[in-house]
């Protein structure tokens, strides 16, 4: 599964570890439109695939 970086602070979403109440193996489209960096608060558009 493709792994995402925040271009504001370098976070990675890691779709096989999930985050928070989003459950492992939820791919980084899948996501809710209205989810945010859990460590900046950047919108999804901020990010790309790493």
């Amino acid at each position: 599964m493709q792994k995402w970086r925040c271009t504001v602070c370098g976070y990675v979403y890691d779709p096989e570890q999930g985050e928070g109440d989003i459950q492992p193996g939820t791919p980084f489209e899948a996501l809710p439109d209205d989810w945010v960096c859990p460590v900046c608060g950047a919108p999804k558009e901020m990010f790309e695939k790493e």
